[in-house]
């Protein structure tokens, strides 16, 4: 689009700033012919000694702006993309040519240096990096940036020549239509794959929004307010979606069910549950490989329907002689006729003294415990004690009779050693 169309700016900036688009703007310039270099005509159309020219902007080369000024502006707003690309902010040039072509007109003859280098400050740019890419007009020499735009203009591969501004080229495609906003913003969307355009794509005044009209055909659960229609700009697609942090699985057309951590938060997880008097049954499984299983006390098959079990009357507890059931939603109650206690664990009745004898052997069979314990081991630390006090004692008793390994040689003074007198 037309760098003064500011209606697109906006949406231009959006797709660039999301990382769904990358605008690179161009300008078309052509040379003047070597022979003509030196005339009027060339002078005051053309920079770089008549490498670089555009069209007289009134048409009259006496008076008003030149061609060689609109060349010099058209570089300057090159240079401003190139600086804000450096700081990884390039959409800072649509608020360049916007503001430029508000603030310095030609009308009021602002169309000049000093307003550009204005609006340059105002937008946070270095003027001396871009004065540093400008270069020197006057120069008889190739300017890098005006080159590649010479050479951008020649058609590549299915491309043609670009001989018509303004135009615009989407991914290598020249683009035919009107240069409006929507047009155009139309013609970008399109290049998206279905699902992964931005919501820019997904406004009111660029697509239906198909989800509204009988969910679009899609699945949905309409008590937990959950779909698996997806709008897109191409129409709409069902799929199982993410919601609450819990993934669901299934077609997206006629079924979706929560699947992993989480789904029973879900509407129960799609199973059959039931309140009654404040308590909560559900038929729903967070783990297994059964998604819906009527829980204990119920029977049925879990998705619509779990019939409470009457127990009593199934005979499946409370059956022993002294037990009286009563049967209750989700279980039973169980009492034991007289001063007796039921054990749930045995389904059996046991009398509380019983009970209490049972306890109270139980700690005395532990304090017996203790005590052997303790005894068994104060007669390991008294044997020990006595066996190393006999061990010295004997030692010392042995060593009054013959020498010890521990004791040194026991001099002999037998007459054995010494010769008899004679």
């Amino acid at each position: 689009p037309h760098p003064d169309n500011r209606e697109f700016k906006g949406a231009a900036q959006l797709l660039e700033k999301g990382g769904y688009s990358q605008f690179t703007p161009h300008y078309i310039t052509w040379y003047c012919p070597q022979a003509f270099v030196v005339s009027k005509q060339c002078k005051s159309q053309c920079i770089n000694h008549g490498r670089y020219c555009a069209p007289d902007p009134e048409q009259d080369f006496s008076t008003g702006y030149d061609g060689k000024d609109v060349v010099v502006e058209n570089l300057r707003q090159l240079c401003v993309f190139n600086v804000a690309n450096e700081i990884k902010k390039p959409w800072i040039w649509w608020d360049y040519v916007t503001d430029f072509h508000i603030r310095c007109p030609m009308k009021e003859k602002k169309y000049n240096k000093k307003c550009a280098e204005t609006v340059i400050k105002s937008l946070g740019l270095e003027v001396k990096k871009i004065d540093k890419c400008m270069g020197d007009p006057n120069d008889d020499s190739d300017h890098p940036l005006l080159k590649m735009e010479q050479d951008s203009q020649i058609g590549k591969g299915s491309r043609g020549d670009v001989t018509i501004l303004p135009t615009l080229v989407v991914n290598n495609r020249q683009y035919r239509g009107k240069l409006g906003r929507k047009a155009v913003l139309k013609a970008i969307c399109a290049g998206f794959e279905e699902t992964t355009e931005p919501n820019v794509c997904l406004s009111d005044d660029m697509e239906t929004n198909e989800c509204l009209s009988d969910n679009g055909g899609c699945w949905q659960d309409k008590a937990a307010n959950v779909t698996a229609c997806r709008d897109t700009f191409r129409g709409r697609v069902c799929e199982c979606p993410t919601f609450n942090g819990v993934q669901f699985k299934g077609d997206g057309y006629s079924n979706c069910e929560p699947a992993g951590p989480g789904k029973c938060l879900i509407n129960h997880g799609g199973c059959w549950h039931e309140t009654r008097n404040g308590k909560t049954f559900s038929a729903c499984q967070e783990s297994g490989d059964q998604n819906c299983k009527c829980p204990a006390g119920f029977r049925g098959d879990g998705v619509k329907k779990c019939h409470d079990i009457d127990e009593c009357k199934e005979r499946k507890a409370c059956q022993c002689p002294e037990c009286s059931c009563r049967d209750t939603w989700g279980g039973y109650d169980c009492t034991c006729s007289g001063d007796l206690l039921y054990i749930k664990e045995h389904d059996t009745c046991i009398s509380k003294t019983t009970v209490q004898a049972k306890a109270a052997w139980a700690a005395v069979w532990g304090i017996l415990v203790a005590l052997v314990i303790v005894a068994a081991g104060s007669y390991v630390v008294y044997k020990y004690r006595i066996r190393s006090y006999m061990d010295s004692e004997i030692r010392a008793i042995m060593a009054q009779y013959m020498p010890l390994d521990s004791q040194g040689e026991v001099p002999n003074d037998s007459h054995e050693d010494h010769p008899l007198a004679h």
